[in-house]
C-alpha cells in the first residue's frame, strides 16, 4: 500500500423546529437535505454494503441534526413533504405529457423521490439507526461535533462553554450510536489552543484543521498534511489536503461548477404559475425551491439549457477518474520520500453531496468503486483506522484557524454580528453561577437548570453568526439569537430572585427539546 485517502464528510444543520406553527419556512433545510443528501448518502451505502466494497469513509454528525432526525414531529412532517414531492412529480408528469424532455425528467424525480420513501421506510423513517448499523458493521466511522456548533475560539474566553459544547456532544452521541466518540469535526475546522484540554477530557483521540492549521504548527511538521499531528496532551490533529479540496470547493476549478450537472437555482418554485406550484413551497406564501429543477448550469445569466440525467452521470464518473488519478499522482511523488504512506485527507460539507451538487452522491460512489478496483495503491481508511496502524506521530501545537474566509473567524466575528458576543459572555458567567449554586438540584429547579443550559447551547450556535453574515435569513438568525438568550435571563431570574414558572417552562421545554439529560454543572 503506497497511501490512504481519508473523506470525511460533515453533515450538519442548526436545530430548527417550530411545533407553534403547522408549517414552517425554515424547517425546510432539514427537509432538503434528508431528501438530496442523507437518503441518497444511505442509499450509495447501501450499495457499497450489498456489494461488499471496502470503502471506509468517515461522517460527521452533528447532535442537532441527530436530534432533529430522531424528533417524531419533524419525522412525521418530512413524511407529510416526501409524500407532497411524489404529488408534485406526478402533476408534473401529466403537465409535460406532450414534452418529451421535461417529461423525462418530470419521470426521473418521480422515481427518484419514490426511491427515498423506500429507502426511508426501509430504514423505519430512522437515519441515526440507519448509520449507526454501518458503523456497527465497520463501513464508517462516525464522529461528532461541538453539541449546537459553537465555534470553540470564540467561546474560549470562558472555558467552561468550551467544555460543555464538548462534553454534552459526547453524552449525546452515546446515546445515538452506542459508544462514545473517537473523533470530531471542530467546528468550521476552527481551532485555539486550549481547545485539545477538553477534548482529551472527552477522551476523543483526533480531529481535523484547515491545511495552514497543520502547516503553521510549532514545530513545523516535518510531513506536512500528509500525515498527522500529535498535539502536546496526546490527541492528533489531521490537516485537509489543498488539492483535493480545490478539485471540489475551487469557484473556478471545482467539479460542481461542470455545464452538464444541474443547475441548482433554477426551480420550477420560480418558473411555472404561482397557484400551480403554491401547495408544495415551503412557505405558502413566497415562492422557493421545491427541488424540481429541469435546467443545468450552461453558465451566465443566458438561455439556460436543459438538464440531460445521462451526460450529468458521464461527467461525474469522469470527474471520479480525475479525482482518484491526481490523488494516485500525489501519492507517486511522496512515494519514498516519507517512512509511511501518506495520508490524503478530504473533508466536505455533506450536504454538497446532492443538495448543492446533485450528482455528488454519485461522484463519491464512483470514486469509492474506482478506489477499490483501479487503485490498488490507495486504499480508502478513515483517520481513527489510520492511527491504529500508524501510532506514532510527531508532537506539535497546531496554528489558530479555521476554513473560512481569510482562514480565520472573520465569517463569525465581523460587524453584522459582533453585537452577540457580549451578550453570551454574560450569559456563560451566570450559567456558571447557576452551575455552582445548584449542584445537586432535583425536581423543578433541575428542569430549568436543563432548560437554561439548553437555550444557552442554542444561542451559542455558530449558524447564526453565519446566517447574519451571508445575509440568507438574517432576520431569523436574529430572533433565534434573542429569544434563546432571553429566555435563558428569565430562567436565570426565577432560579435566582424569584420563582420557577412551571407552566411556561413546559411550553419552552416542548419548543427546545433537544439534549433531554443535558448536564449544567459541566458549566461549573
Amino acid at each position: 500500500m503506497q497511501g490512504y485517502l481519508s473523506i470525511i464528510l460533515h453533515a450538519h444543520l442548526p436545530f430548527v423546529r417550530h411545533p407553534e406553527h403547522k408549517k414552517f419556512l425554515e424547517e425546510s433545510w432539514l427537509f432538503e437535505a434528508i431528501t438530496e443528501t442523507y437518503l441518497p448518502l444511505v442509499h450509495v451505502l447501501d450499495g457499497w454494503s450489498r456489494d461488499r466494497l471496502d470503502a471506509k469513509i468517515t461522517l460527521s454528525l452533528s447532535p442537532t441534526l441527530c436530534a432533529m432526525l430522531q424528533d417524531e414531529l419533524l419525522r412525521h412532517r418530512y413524511e407529510k413533504h416526501l409524500d407532497g414531492l411524489i404529488e408534485l412529480a406526478e402533476k408534473e408528469i401529466h403537465r409535460t405529457h406532450w414534452d418529451r424532455a421535461y417529461r423525462d425528467l418530470a419521470w426521473m424525480y418521480h422515481h427518484k423521490f419514490s426511491l427515498a420513501r423506500e429507502t426511508w421506510r426501509h430504514h423505519g423513517g430512522n437515519l441515526v439507526g440507519a448509520f449507526k448499523q454501518f458503523q456497527d458493521a465497520g463501513q464508517i466511522e462516525i464522529i461528532t461535533t461541538a453539541a449546537t456548533h459553537g465555534l470553540l475560539p470564540l467561546l474560549a474566553g470562558h472555558p467552561p462553554s468550551v467544555r460543555a459544547q464538548i462534553l454534552t456532544a459526547r453524552d449525546h452521541y452515546g446515546s445515538c450510536f452506542g459508544r462514545d466518540p473517537r473523533g470530531i469535526w471542530l467546528p468550521e475546522c476552527a481551532y485555539a489552543a486550549g481547545v485539545e484540554d477538553f477534548l482529551q477530557e472527552a477522551n476523543i483521540r483526533w480531529f481535523t484543521l484547515d491545511t495552514h492549521g497543520i502547516l503553521h504548527a510549532k514545530p513545523r511538521p516535518r510531513y506536512g498534511t500528509f500525515a498527522p499531528i500529535f498535539t502536546p496532551n496526546g490527541v492528533a490533529a489531521f490537516g485537509r489536503d489543498y488539492d483535493s479540496s480545490r478539485q471540489v470547493w475551487s469557484k473556478h476549478e471545482g467539479y460542481p461548477g461542470d455545464p452538464r450537472y444541474r443547475d441548482f437555482y433554477r426551480d420550477i418554485g420560480f418558473d411555472l404559475d404561482f397557484d400551480y406550484v403554491k401547495p408544495h413551497l415551503p412557505s405558502p406564501d413566497n415562492r422557493g425551491f421545491t427541488g424540481l429543477k429541469y435546467y443545468r448550469i450552461t453558465g451566465g445569466a443566458g438561455q439556460k439549457e436543459i438538464y440531460q440525467r445521462d451526460h450529468a452521470l458521464k461527467a461525474a464518473s469522469e470527474h471520479a477518474v480525475h479525482f482518484m488519478g491526481e490523488r494516485a499522482e500525489q501519492i507517486n511523488k511522496l512515494d519514498g520520500l516519507l517512512d509511511r504512506p501518506p495520508i490524503i485527507v478530504a473533508p466536505y460539507d455533506a450536504e454538497l453531496f446532492g443538495h448543492w451538487w446533485y450528482e455528488g452522491p454519485e461522484f463519491l460512489d464512483f470514486v469509492a468503486r474506482k478506489a477499490c478496483h483501479d487503485h490498488r495503491n490507495i486504499s480508502l481508511i478513515t483517520p481513527g483506522e489510520y492511527l491504529a496502524r500508524h501510532p506514532t506521530n510527531q508532537i506539535a501545537t497546531p496554528g489558530a484557524s479555521s476554513w473560512g474566509e481569510e482562514g480565520y473567524w472573520r465569517v463569525w466575528l465581523n460587524e453584522t454580528n459582533e453585537w452577540i458576543y457580549p451578550h453570551l459572555q454574560v450569559a456563560q458567567e451566570r450559567m456558571t453561577g447557576l452551575a455552582k449554586q445548584f449542584p445537586q438540584a432535583t425536581g423543578l429547579q433541575a428542569r430549568a437548570l436543563k432548560q437554561a443550559a439548553r437555550e444557552l447551547l442554542l444561542a451559542q450556535a455558530s449558524d447564526w453568526p453565519f446566517i447574519l453574515r451571508a445575509g440568507t435569513s438574517p432576520d431569523y438568525a436574529r430572533r433565534r439569537v434573542k429569544d434563546h438568550l432571553l429566555r435563558f435571563i428569565a430562567l436565570h431570574d426565577q432560579l435566582t430572585a424569584t420563582s420557577v414558572d412551571e407552566k411556561w417552562l413546559t411550553e419552552i421545554e416542548s419548543r427546545d427539546n433537544l439534549f433531554p439529560d443535558v448536564d449544567w454543572t459541566y458549566w461549573k
